[in-house]
């Protein structure tokens, strides 16, 4: 299973609203390619096989963000969750 640490540390430092990453930047950051599942927007989506883990739904989570790929699957768009709502430990 892949490390998604480091994306997990840069969202945790962020403290836009808001902000866009393309899937090169995200690569670059993990120091690994992303698998094709990447491209799918089911692969970020947080909501979406809640049972299952995933360990870069879980980095974004754990960092206060939601994840949401873009629709032309050429980045992740990351929402920062609403204080209080999170049911995610960190």
């Amino acid at each position: 299973m892949k490390n998604f640490e480091p994306l997990r540390e840069y969202l945790a430092q962020q403290t836009a609203a808001e902000l866009v990453l393309s899937m090169a930047e995200i690569e670059e950051m993990l120091g690994f390619d992303l698998p094709r599942a990447s491209q799918r927007a089911a692969w970020w989506d947080s909501t979406y096989a809640l049972d299952e883990q995933m360990p870069q739904r879980e980095a974004c989570l754990a960092a206060g963000y939601i994840a949401t790929r873009l629709p032309d699957g050429s980045g992740v768009r990351f929402r920062r969750m609403k204080t209080g709502r999170s049911r995610w430990r960190s």
